[in-house]
């Protein structure tokens, strides 16, 4: 990084990579390709450790996990995978998007992964179950990049079709708090499903 020296090139196991991320202590790099695998790298070595493969198209986006033991990576078949980043087994495979998975992300904890689709939506899923938590809405068209906050708290999304960037708050308490203030009613319960994410109303004012 000090004089912008090329170290290493990475060849030889990929197609096109389309996503790419270090691991959080710098020794493993992870690649998305157009062969719809995955690739682990070592970074000191340049040599393949890994090769994912379970994709049944283009893996356009991967992230570790902040211990470094997971890896996730979205596809353009639509779903989410979530691997063992030292074996390679895979742990998961989240399906409920429609379209391509442009975005992947851990929360700072590694108990959730962010999914940016190209529905229009973004999710959120329980890495330990593989099982939906939230569906966030409010792009006009392909959600392209998400990102958790330092704590956890928040996720934030942007599109680069409808030109916007959103701030979702992620705690229920939080959302609840938030409605106190800007309400001078309470939710229906339609209302609590659209902008709490919730089955059941939380107690009004």
């Amino acid at each position: 990084m000090t004089s912008g020296k090329e170290l290493l090139s990475l060849s030889g196991e990929t197609d096109q990579v389309w996503g790419i991320a270090f691991s959080p202590d710098g020794k493993r790099i992870a690649t998305g390709n157009t062969d719809n695998t995955a690739v682990v790298w070592d970074a000191a070595s340049g040599q393949p450790l890994l090769t994912l493969r379970g994709h049944e198209q283009v893996v356009t986006s991967v992230a570790f996990s902040s211990d470094g033991n997971f890896l996730a990576t979205g596809s353009m078949d639509s779903t989410a995978k979530i691997w063992d980043a030292l074996t390679g087994q895979e742990l998961h495979t989240l399906s409920g998007h429609t379209a391509t998975l442009l975005g992947v992300a851990f929360s700072p904890d590694g108990d959730q992964l962010a999914t940016a689709s190209n529905d229009g939506t973004a999710k959120v899923w329980d890495v330990e179950r593989g099982q939906i938590l939230l569906t966030l809405t409010g792009h006009v068209g392909m959600v392209s990049a998400v990102s958790f906050s330092p704590d956890g708290t928040r996720l934030v999304t942007g599109s680069y079709q409808d030109g916007t960037v959103r701030v979702y708050l992620l705690r229920i308490e939080d959302l609840v708090a938030l409605a106190r203030t800007r309400l001078t009613r309470w939710f229906t319960l339609p209302e609590c499903r659209q902008y709490l994410h919730t089955e059941q109303c939380p107690a009004g004012p």
